[in-house]
């Protein structure tokens, strides 16, 4: 724990780019009920700034997972690790059907809970490939369960 604490403060890692085509998209709104038109009709889509159908804010988010696996050091010893929350999320960009985009994770906080859970606050921004503003920043908080 010595070694993983001693990362606070520093950018661990940046994940793989993970495509976003229309067909996770329109997967993403089947599976939450939110089928406003911006994600799912193209010929609507086309007629706003946006110029395009754009994912959800929150399959962006969702996608933070997959990003973390690729990009954040482990913790030896970890029997479990889960989601704890977020204490901050900003959507600063859409990210337009067919895109790419890529997690950059910086560790901000390790602390050990009274249950025993190790805490780490994360700080993440998801870049979208050619595009100067990132999609969303976030605080992240996930527990590990060690030993």
């Amino acid at each position: 724990m010595d070694e993983y604490r001693a990362l606070v403060g520093q950018e661990v890692g940046v994940s793989d780019w993970v495509d976003v085509p229309q067909t996770k998209i329109d997967a993403f709104a089947e599976v939450t009920g939110d089928h406003q038109f911006i994600h799912v009709n193209p010929e609507l889509a086309a007629q706003t700034p946006f110029g395009t159908t754009i994912a959800h804010g929150y399959l962006t988010l969702s996608l933070l997972s997959v990003m973390a696996y690729q990009a954040m050091p482990g913790i030896k010893g970890t029997r479990i690790g889960v989601n704890y929350g977020l204490n901050k999320v900003r959507f600063m960009a859409p990210v337009k059907s067919g895109s790419q985009v890529r997690g950059r994770f910086t560790i901000a906080d390790v602390t050990q809970r009274p249950d025993g859970a190790w805490q780490t606050t994360v700080n993440v921004s998801v870049e979208i490939d050619g595009e100067t503003k990132p999609a969303l920043a976030a605080e992240w908080i996930t527990l590990a369960f060690v030993g």
